[in-house]
């Protein structure tokens, strides 16, 4: 596969940007492998620089649950252009897509627009210590939240794919007050709050963690974080960044029944434009300026173009039928490369949430960040460029989850097991001859 016009624009970019990139994942360096540098997307299929054609399972990390340049979500932004690109004014826009998002979001009474889901995670916990008065944050080993100070520790994805123990330059006093407890460990979540729970001031989770792979919840935990939380005092934030309006159109607490007490969405809700949002009910959101004292603003937040984008994409995914079509393509993809490994005698851990999947080379069963790192990394990176060859574009880190959009078709499925099939097969074979 010829990658030189890739090649050559990532050593223009490493003069110029740190890395040779604007988010470290996308350096490669984990898969041992130069980055592709992105030509065009339509539907499932995106094209490189060089011109090779890969079914896509990034979908820009999530948000193009519709697939790529969807002609109604182009002919909303058409629309919105010929308006104007920003006003950093409010518009009609912002309200009809804050009612949609709390007519589907079990915990919202009110929302407030932001520009990425890193901003919403840290507006939130800001909320929440305003509104408790309280200063220590609990997380959860591998949970991302953004790159925000205080979330760096013990995060998943990109810092745990570049090897990053947290990270210079986050002040000693912000770790202090952060407490990163094992995901989906229910007695430690128990035991900690019962000791500390007086000075806590949220926990804040991803109701299915999407960053250090894709884990689930296991039977109980969610439950065991909101009434621990209740009990404490403190409030429960859902980090539904990536699972909101992906795992189920009022997001992973509408499929799961638990209602935290704050929100935060991102990535589906602009249509894949940059937009973030965080909300809970009327009383807990009153405390944001300017209603209340708890200071957060943004000159783009709220930006019509974006507004336009997701009102689009949320209108096609009320669509009667529509997750019950991407539940059935995401089980017959993970469905079938769980066969052709087995068949392999690749031994592999496939865990699945809706249209979210994970796929880990361990056959130990994955339920948290110390599991997930029992996945053989040197065999992710033979997956990940074996599969690259064969036209398939997926996450280059063990640590990111697989995306299915409604774009994706059974025959794109089925190309992509083929390639699984074989790639499996070489590498069991390369195992054979050593």
């Amino acid at each position: 596969m010829n990658r030189e016009n890739s090649q050559k624009l990532f050593n223009l970019a490493s003069a110029v940007i740190p890395g040779g990139v604007n988010s470290p994942v996308r350096a490669c360096r984990s898969v041992g492998s130069a980055p592709l540098f992105i030509d065009s997307a339509d539907g499932c299929m995106i094209v490189d620089a060089d011109g090779n054609r890969f079914i896509d399972y990034v979908g820009s990390w999530g948000p193009m649950i519709l697939g790529h340049r969807p002609p109604q979500v182009l002919r909303a932004i058409s629309k919105a252009l010929n308006r104007g690109t920003s006003f950093g004014a409010p518009t009609d826009l912002e309200i009809e897509l804050a009612q949609m998002i709390i007519a589907a979001v079990p915990s919202m009474d009110m929302v407030r627009m932001v520009n990425s889901g890193t901003e919403a995670t840290m507006s939130a916990i800001r909320l929440a210590r305003g509104v408790t008065g309280r200063d220590r944050i609990i997380k959860f080993d591998g949970c991302y939240h953004g790159h925000a100070d205080s979330l760096l520790v013990e995060a998943g994805s990109g810092v745990a794919t570049l090897g990053i123990p947290g990270s210079p330059g986050v002040p000693e006093s912000l770790v202090l007050n952060t407490l990163s407890l094992p995901y989906n460990d229910i007695t430690c979540v128990q035991d900690v709050l019962a000791r500390q729970g007086d000075q806590v001031a949220c926990v804040i989770v991803e109701p299915v963690a999407g960053n250090m792979g894709l884990v689930p919840p296991v039977k109980g935990f969610l439950e065991t974080l909101r009434s621990e939380t209740e009990k404490a005092g403190a409030l429960l934030i859902f980090d539904e960044v990536m699972t909101g309006f992906r795992v189920a159109y009022g997001g992973a607490q509408a499929l799961y029944g638990i209602v935290p007490d704050i929100t935060c969405l991102g990535k589906v809700i602009g249509g894949g434009l940059p937009v973030g949002a965080y909300g809970g009910t009327r009383d807990i959101m009153s405390h944001i300026a300017p209603q209340g004292p708890v200071y957060q603003a943004g000159t783009l937040s709220g930006n019509p173009v974006a507004m336009a984008a997701g009102i689009a994409t949320l209108t096609q995914l009320k669509e009667p039928g529509f997750y019950d079509e991407l539940e059935k393509k995401a089980r017959r993809l993970s469905d079938g490369l769980r066969r052709v490994a087995r068949k392999a005698g690749i031994q592999v851990c496939i865990s699945r949430v809706g249209s979210m999947m994970g796929m880990f080379f361990t056959p130990t069963e994955v339920k948290n960040f110390k599991d997930a790192k029992t996945s053989d990394l040197e065999l992710f990176s033979a997956y990940y460029n074996r599969m690259l060859e064969k036209g398939i574009y997926l996450a280059p880190s063990q640590f990111e989850a697989i995306f299915i959009s409604s774009a994706h078709t059974s025959k794109h499925i089925d190309q992509t097991i083929t390639a699984a099939e074989a790639t499996f097969g070489e590498i069991a074979a390369e195992r054979l001859a050593r």
